[in-house]
């Protein structure tokens, strides 16, 4: 397990919830307008030792009552249970952060009752999927994710970033259809791409607020709750 960051209050990151947010390093995808491209590799730089998380949170019990887990891809560690585990026992309810490339492990945390709530990326529509993520091809397993969390007992949200050289139209009409054909999202948020200059591809673009509120009228009839989070 190597944790890389902690950020010790969100009011943010969990809806509902006064939180802290602790990074996981690893990533099996490359978006090029990834912002914590920091923890796609191997640590480069010093990692908190699980005792101090641990420690951090025995501490503020009582003042943070939520704990998101994000990355990287929290889910590619085969310890994650074992460390949400312990969380649990603090008495933490715990947000998961996911590219849903890991079903069986997204699974077994929920029927271990060790996730409250999972917020899910839903990169691109399947097209242009591959793209998005830095990939060759479509990665299969994300449907079993979308389907799990669906059909499934856990609170859930699924959120895009949307950007200017990645989402049209026409792919977020495909988007919106692929889904539904999977059930219907209870939540669905697109939030504009922020450049920074620690993306992988620098020189791409936030999308117009015009566009993100046409995006958001076109998704409306295939999820109950469509939002966009994040913009101006």
């Amino acid at each position: 397990m190597t944790i890389s960051g902690l950020q010790k209050m969100t009011l943010l990151d969990y809806p509902g919830r006064v939180a802290c947010t602790v990074f996981l390093q690893g990533c099996n995808f490359r978006c090029p307008f990834c912002h914590n491209s920091g923890l796609l590799g191997a640590a480069q730089d010093e990692t908190i030792p699980e005792e101090e998380l641990l420690d951090f949170l025995s501490k503020r019990v009582g003042i943070l009552d939520g704990v998101c887990i994000t990355g990287g891809e929290p889910t590619l560690q085969s310890d994650l249970p074992r460390l949400l585990r312990q969380i649990k026992a603090l008495g933490y309810h715990i947000k998961l952060d996911t590219n849903g490339s890991q079903p069986n492990m997204l699974k077994q945390l929920a029927d271990e009752g060790l996730i409250d709530y999972v917020a899910m990326d839903i990169k691109n529509s399947p097209a242009r999927y591959a793209e998005t993520i830095g990939s060759s091809q479509f990665p299969a397993q994300i449907e079993k994710s979308i389907d799990f969390l669906m059909n499934g007992e856990v609170a859930y949200e699924l959120r895009t970033t949307v950007v200017e050289e990645f989402h049209d139209e026409e792919n977020i009409l495909a988007m919106g259809q692929w889904l539904s054909g999977m059930g219907r999202p209870k939540k669905l948020f697109l939030q504009p791409y922020v450049g920074r200059d620690s993306v992988l591809a620098q020189g791409l673009h936030s999308p117009s607020a015009e566009k993100l509120r046409a995006f958001k009228a076109i998704l409306e009839p295939y999820a109950d709750f469509v939002e966009i989070r994040g913009a101006d």
